[in-house]
């Protein structure tokens, strides 16, 4: 998938001259946590629900000790009181912020946040801003897909060996690994070493089309000492037999 398949548009903006004021209540009316700048229709800066936290307004101004604000120095000062009583969007929003195009595939969409870590990304055609993806539409994105293509071939022998063929390619993959499968209900039985694993191959399972519930029969085992515990299902199980 690429950006412009989930992308918001049209896009909410401001200009640098609008006040903090509007650009809050903006963001409170049309429930976004942030908004692109636009000067001439030109992007030119973002401001997001961060540039709001340190505010004079609401005493939260930073606080820093006379030897920090030392080797910071006055420049920093200046520029942190600009942002905590700044008026003007302009004077509190990031600028030359990160770009995308219509095109961007999803995996580098979700790189860049994380690189730059940034909750937003505005979607740029011929300089002018067309739309914007958030986290919020790459969440939609996840909900909206999870098994949307039925698969004809998920009978229980297919299931079986695209279970078997995902977890054999990791190394976390139980030892001597059993899968049952009847009418999409899927039985896990092998030995981990790390709790982790148990919850690496049910997702693993779970992931796979057509599954329906997978019952875990994993069993623990200490490699040091050879003590071995039983899955918390079995157990539950074996309490109520």
């Amino acid at each position: 998938m690429r950006a412009h398949q989930i992308m918001t548009k049209p896009v909410i903006t401001v200009t640098p001259d609008t006040t903090i004021v509007e650009a809050a209540n903006l963001m409170l009316q049309r429930h976004v946590s942030g908004l692109p700048v636009v000067d001439g229709g030109k992007l030119v800066g973002v401001v997001s629900e961060g540039d709001f936290i340190r505010r004079s307004e609401i005493g939260t101004q930073r606080k820093r000790g006379r030897w920090l604000r030392f080797i910071l120095g006055p420049g920093k000062s200046a520029a942190d009181f600009v942002h905590e009583h700044g008026r003007k969007v302009s004077e509190v929003m990031t600028k030359d912020p990160v770009t995308i195009t219509e095109d961007t595939a999803l995996a580098e969409i979700v790189d860049l946040m994380e690189k730059n870590n940034v909750k937003r990304l505005p979607v740029i055609r011929d300089g002018k801003i067309v739309g914007i993806v958030s986290r919020a539409n790459l969440l939609q994105a996840v909900a909206g897909l999870a098994r949307d293509v039925p698969d004809p071939t998920a009978d229980d022998d297919h299931i079986r060996e695209r279970i078997i063929n995902a977890m054999e390619k990791n190394d976390w993959c139980p030892f001597g690994l059993s899968v049952i499968v009847k009418d999409g209900i899927v039985h896990l039985s092998g030995v981990i070493t790390e709790e982790s694993s148990r919850q690496a191959a049910i997702v693993a399972a779970e992931n796979v089309e057509g599954v329906k519930k997978v019952h875990d029969h994993l069993c623990w085992v200490d490699t040091m000492s050879g003590m071995y515990l039983n899955s918390p299902e079995d157990e539950d199980m074996a309490k109520a037999s």
